[in-house]
């Protein structure tokens, strides 16, 4: 073991994270972030349901006359499933959107329509082009760097502030939250939003012309959140958001069925983040998943470090199934997949990038959401 090595003695956060800090008492900074956040940003009691009735007033106020009247992004996965559901029972009329990236599993596809069809939520499905989503993928692996989820993150965020912008919405509900997610090491990815970096990526290693992959432009960002105006409200902060007691309330009420681990409703994503990261970047996103749920009280160090004896694959069967699918998907021969997994890891800064503008311009977002009802 590494001589240096060290691990926060309240998460599971260790030395895996290059940038990690911890105080006199071994505690790390993803504990001080947590609780930073935690205390500004999770609005619980009395106060916060005061924020809320005062946001859904706007909401609703500004949706007058619409069809819709905000807009939610729709995985399948627990935390846009619990969207779904709370903006539904709060009265309001969502346009769900879901991106689909041809990496669907099959659970996946049946949660979505089980929530669509059950909350009679109108769905919209954008079903990217299947080369550029395999051209984009294959040009993030070579790349070697940490985060190749990239190109569907974007496409993502892109699908969803075109269709806010399209219908003339403002507000768009999110799945991110503080209960859950956090912590998480800047050393382990990279803003998705920047195109310049996807493009640079692209252009260094791909070979297919992306004509209809959703993208989002640094002055579409900015035309987007300062123009139009819209907003991202993390809805899952004004509620004692517990991940089990939410996934059994959607298997009671909807039928929904679970996954293995956090963000396996994609095939490739669990690939990803239980092979790809482990084993070429010594990255094991489920600290950071399970320490999330230490710091918020839903587990115990001890019970997360359990978890954390077990092999990031539910089984060594579906790993195998997983591989040789993904493999064939991407026209990747087994001795190009093992060239990509041997090749250095490389960080995002060795390419072009926009970190510079989405610092500067991220300061003022933040100010602006300290001064809105929602936050």
């Amino acid at each position: 073991m590494n001589p240096r090595y060290q691990i926060c003695t309240r998460c599971l956060m260790d030395t895996s994270d290059p940038d990690i800090t911890f105080d006199q008492n071994g505690v790390c900074g993803h504990c001080r972030h947590y609780d930073h956040r935690a205390a500004s940003e999770l609005h619980h009691g009395p106060a916060g349901q005061q924020r809320l009735e005062r946001l859904i007033r706007e909401v609703k106020e500004r949706g007058r006359g619409q069809k819709y009247d905000c807009v939610i992004g729709l995985s399948g996965g627990v935390d846009s499933s619990m969207v779904v559901y709370m903006v539904n029972k709060l009265g309001l009329r969502p346009l769900a959107v879901h991106v689909d990236n041809g990496w669907n599993s099959d659970l996946a596809r049946g949660n979505i329509e089980k929530l669509a069809t059950k909350l009679e939520i109108e769905l919209l499905t954008y079903v990217i082009d299947w080369e550029e989503v395999k051209d984009l993928h294959l040009s993030f692996l070579k790349a070697s760097v940490a985060n190749s989820e990239i190109p569907t993150d974007h496409a993502i965020v892109a699908g969803l502030y075109r269709t806010a912008v399209r219908q003339g919405i403002r507000h768009i509900f999110s799945g991110s939250n503080i209960a859950t997610e956090a912590i998480m090491p800047d050393s382990w990815g990279y803003d998705a939003k920047d195109f310049r970096h996807l493009k640079a990526i692209h252009r260094k290693f791909g070979r297919v012309k992306l004509k209809t992959f959703p993208t989002l432009t640094l002055l579409d960002w900015v035309y987007c959140t300062f123009v139009k105006r819209i907003t991202f409200i993390p809805i899952l902060n004004y509620f004692p958001y517990n991940r089990e007691e939410a996934m059994n309330l959607l298997e009671r009420e909807l039928g929904w069925q679970r996954y293995p681990a956090k963000h396996f409703e994609s095939v490739y994503t669990r690939f990803f983040q239980a092979y790809i990261l482990p084993v070429k970047f010594g990255i094991d996103k489920r600290r950071a998943h399970l320490s999330n749920l230490v710091c918020s009280g839903q587990m115990t160090r001890a019970e997360a470090l359990r978890e954390m004896e077990k092999p990031p694959y539910p089984s060594e069967i579906l790993l195998q199934q997983d591989r040789d699918y993904i493999l064939e998907k991407l026209g990747l021969n087994r001795a190009e997949f093992d060239r990509i997994m041997s090749a250095p890891p490389k960080s995002f800064r060795e390419y072009p990038n926009n970190l510079f503008w989405f610092e500067k311009l991220g300061f003022i977002v933040r100010l602006a959401k300290k001064m809105a009802t929602y936050n």
